[in-house]
């Protein structure tokens, strides 16, 4: 039988209940190809993008496996940032709703105080960063005897962080017959080592860049002289119906200097890097969901693992260096099925760079005059 909803898939009421009101219909590929085999209790090995629907892939196996009257850790997601530890929590505990699951987001930068209360209270999922967890560990609040299954969420990022012994660490504190899942935008050696090491005959899936939701974008170029961007940027805007636009350039100076000139303009525009404060980086992006806020000029480290819906456009002020960016980029619009457009701009510089994005992809992406 072909499984194109989840009604095609053998889960519980209370999981079809969530579903239902979160309004998920359709499976999306990566969907498709591994709920079947994470709910036979096999390993996976995912690959995928963020906004692919990856979290419903690995949450919704991952609730039909707990006993909710028992009140140990039994999922447990490794995560690489804070933000998307919260989102991905979030997600599971919408889908664990009816199902009387308790999931908690474990991450550094927020009292350990509540993250422990909350563990002796009796949580089923936790959901975390590796430093934290490790800090849970060695505190004692924080036991994976009961762990049934293990996800390695963003596998790539996260040892790109420099968390490999971290995740090591975890997965040894684990029962051996636990199940584990593992998804990552990248398939490399070093993500393989981990796989061969710690997954019994994973079942691989591979998500294909093109299908990664870019097929409902609309993508559009304009090649420009270097010192005409800000003035190009300016005629999109006033020309283009943009709802929502997130705006990428390369470094923190750029973002900074971009949005300031917005501002002048009477745009209303802010900027997002990593030189904020973690209260200030919140405040931005919780504007920016909100709807409160149209413009978010950023750079690519800021803008990795969000999750937003309504983003209309995505704004390629600089075209990045690594041709993959520019589809991590793009993906943060045509969230979930949705429809979105992309615009780059290309200074006379960034024509090689460019050139490498339009061999790398099947869509294709007009010019504008």
């Amino acid at each position: 039988m072909q499984i194109e909803s989840f009604k095609d898939l053998p889960l519980s009421a209370q999981v079809i209940r969530a579903i239902e009101e979160l309004g998920f219909g359709n499976l999306f590929p990566i969907q498709a190809q591994a709920i079947p085999p994470l709910l036979e209790g096999k390993d996976v090995i995912g690959q995928a993008q963020t906004g692919t629907g990856k979290t419903a892939a690995f949450g919704i196996p991952m609730l039909e496996r707990i006993d909710s009257g028992d009140r140990k850790v039994q999922g447990l997601v490794l995560a690489p940032t804070r933000e998307l530890a919260v989102q991905v929590a979030d997600h599971i505990a919408r889908l664990g709703k009816y199902a009387g699951l308790r999931v908690l987001p474990v991450y550094g930068g927020e009292n350990i105080g509540k993250q422990i209360h909350a563990l002796q209270e009796g949580v089923h999922v936790v959901v975390g960063t590796p430093g934290r967890m490790i800090d849970l560990l060695e505190r004692r609040v924080l036991n994976l005897a009961s762990v049934k299954i293990v996800i390695l969420d963003e596998a790539d990022r996260m040892l790109d962080m420099g968390f490999i012994e971290d995740i090591e660490y975890i997965l040894s504190m684990t029962p051996r017959d636990r199940q584990t899942g593992l998804f990552s935008a990248t398939i490399d050696k070093t993500v393989m080592n981990i796989c061969n090491r710690y997954m019994r005959n994973p079942e691989k899936i591979l998500v294909s860049k093109d299908e990664i939701a870019l097929t409902q974008m609309d993508q559009y170029y304009m090649v420009v002289n270097p010192h005409g961007k800000f003035e190009a940027l300016c005629n999109i805007l006033g020309e283009n119906h943009i709802g929502r636009a997130i705006i990428f350039c390369k470094t923190r100076m750029d973002v900074d200097n971009l949005a300031d000139g917005l501002k002048r303009m009477g745009y209303d525009a802010k900027a997002l890097h990593a030189g904020f404060t973690q209260a200030q980086r919140d405040f931005v992006m919780d504007s920016f969901r909100k709807g409160k806020l149209r413009l978010l000029v950023a750079t690519d480290v800021a803008a990795r693992g969000l999750d937003i819906q309504g983003v209309t456009h995505i704004i390629n002020y600089d075209v990045p260096l690594d041709a993959l960016v520019y589809f991590h980029r793009i993906g943060r619009t045509a969230r979930m099925g949705g429809e979105g457009t992309a615009i780059t701009l290309v200074g006379y510089g960034e024509l090689p760079e460019f050139e490498n994005i339009k061999a790398l992809t099947k869509t294709t992406i007009e010019e504008m005059s």
